[in-house]
């Protein structure tokens, strides 16, 4: 393989977050110079439906062989870029309080109509994490409930409806981030149950999403000494090579977290901790900040580990394997479900298109039907 064929392969395994509400040269440096898997929006890119359309409409025209991801933090209440006049949805608590299937569906249909009318392709929901410390940070009403049984079988819903309206969904936090006591943004966490009660609770509602076909799961940045004494998660081959991958049986994209976190960045370079994601089996790096050098200089490091054979190539070769089956999946045409209404060709939707399909008398009747139970 050439250089440049290298290069284009590792580019596809980054998601990457940039500044603004258009695209940026940087970025499109980045993709002539990598090829690129996908970005992530956050509030920074957003105001209102019709920017964001015609912002997706201009980031997929980025693309060289297969679409990119368009992707996004919505997952409701305190976590959530797009807001009003996209229906704001309560925390996901409410949902598990409910116990009712049938909402949680109409919830992640309303949700992907909103996501797949200005081009988003791919959510970091459900969050799959078991509520069990009441103390925890930066879980809390994210969570859907304190019983893994009760997440497992909404969890599962909301990715079946999600993915069955064409935007692919994303379990997270592998193997699991709600017994921690401090916020992963800010330092490494520690969870320190035995790989029995990991079994039997936080794995719980990722066998539920694998079983259901979820695309993608994201790794934690948390510390299991149990299961690996050094590594956080997100770099032990032990955790997602070994459990999420192999004894679990996941077949999809494993992303990592965004390797900016303090919990990974306050303890090693970005660079290297693209490189030794990888090695562990992350198949897909986000990469969120604005530092377009950043993120070139990451891809950069994966590139000369392959070179150097620190990094075998058949491990970047499998993690594109995932990666496209994955976008032909959803992001091919007629592929997914429903079609975006932001085409790779032609125009992005009009006004009133995205008048009928954002924030809806219908979606906020859901909305408030949640409301009921916080």
């Amino acid at each position: 393989m050439s250089l440049r064929e290298l290069r284009r392969h590792v580019g596809r395994l980054l998601i990457a977050g940039f500044d603004g509400r258009v695209v940026p040269a940087e970025l499109k440096a980045l993709a002539r110079e990598f090829d690129l898997g996908g970005v992530i929006l956050f509030g920074r890119n957003v105001d209102g439906p019709e920017q964001t359309a015609d912002l997706t409409f201009e980031l997929q025209r980025l693309e060289r062989e297969l679409p990119l991801w368009i992707s996004v933090d919505q997952e409701g209440g305190r976590v959530a870029r797009l807001r009003a006049p996209f229906t704001e949805w309560p925390p996901m608590s409410t949902l598990g309080r409910s116990g009712d299937s049938g909402l949680a569906e109409r919830f992640a249909r309303a949700l992907a109509a909103e996501l797949r009318a200005v081009g988003v392709t791919l959510d970091y929901a459900p969050v799959l994490d078991v509520h069990t410390n009441p103390k925890n940070p930066v879980i809390g009403d994210r969570a859907l409930s304190d019983r893994p049984d009760l997440v497992a079988r909404l969890g599962a819903v909301i990715v079946r409806t999600l993915q069955a309206e064409g935007v692919a969904a994303c379990g997270k936090h592998f193997p699991g981030h709600g017994d921690t006591g401090t916020d992963s943004h800010k330092e490494l966490p520690l969870v320190e149950h035995p790989p029995d009660r990991l079994r039997a609770v936080e794995f719980v509602p990722f066998r539920a999403a694998i079983d259901a076909g979820v695309a993608a799961i994201m790794t934690a940045h948390v510390l299991v000494p149990a299961l690996d004494e050094e590594r956080p998660a997100t770099l032990s081959p032990v955790i997602v090579r070994g459990l999420l991958k192999e004894e679990l049986g996941y077949g999809g994209m494993v992303l990592s977290d965004d390797l900016e976190m303090q919990a990974i960045a306050g303890r090693m370079d970005v660079a290297d901790a693209a490189v030794a994601a990888l090695a562990a089996g992350c198949d897909g790096l986000l990469i969120c900040g604005t530092d377009h050098d950043r993120q070139a200089h990451a891809l950069e490091a994966i590139i000369h580990a392959v070179e150097r054979e620190g990094l075998p190539f058949a491990r970047i070769e499998d993690a594109w394997r995932r990666i496209e089956a994955m976008k032909l999946r959803f992001l091919a045409a007629g592929a997914g479900g429903a079609p975006s209404l932001v085409p790779r060709g032609g125009r992005p939707p009009s006004a009133l298109d995205l008048r009928r399909l954002v924030g809806t008398a219908a979606h906020q009747a859901v909305a408030d039907e949640m409301a009921r139970f916080l």
